[in-house]
């Protein structure tokens, strides 16, 4: 039981490791768009300044800086959400090896007790039987038009 509790605590770090990166990675996203932002906001007032002293030239350098700034605050935010989906997948398909291994690993701890008990061996060999046949079915049978595999190459 030891050793189950200790995959299951493995787990849950590696979890709590995977989270602080995504919010680490979030993080230094939203201070560089915030940097831009600032130095967008920064150029404009900036080229207000230079708007009212003067009315002519370094306004329209000064307008191109802060609208630049902002655009470049507004690509690293979209870039940052277009990602999103592909950590997402990705957080997604580890989560599923995470738990495969849990459920391997539960089944390993809970095999020599079903040995033991009454039903012993066959317990075990029934359902073992069952999916290798189920297994060989599928292996076997070509999909149809309907089916929703049909599309997925084994």
């Amino acid at each position: 039981m030891g050793m189950l509790a200790s995959l299951i605590s493995g787990l849950a770090s590696g979890e709590a490791v995977a989270a602080v990166r995504r919010a680490r990675t979030a993080a230094i996203v939203y201070a560089l768009a915030a940097l831009a932002a600032l130095c967008g906001v920064g150029f404009l007032v900036g080229a207000a300044y230079v708007w009212v002293a003067g009315h002519y030239g370094p306004i329209a350098a000064c307008l191109g800086f802060g609208l630049g700034f902002l655009v470049i605050a507004g690509l690293l935010l979209l870039i940052h959400q277009l990602s999103a989906g592909a950590r997402a997948r990705r957080r997604a398909r580890r989560r599923q090896a995470d738990m495969k291994a849990v459920g391997i690993t539960a089944a390993l701890a809970v095999l020599p007790a079903l040995l033991k008990g009454k039903g012993g061996l066959g317990t075990l060999l029934g359902p073992a039987i069952a999916l290798a046949a189920y297994a060989i079915y599928r292996e076997n049978v070509k999909p149809g038009a309907g089916d929703p595999d049909a599309g997925e190459s084994k």
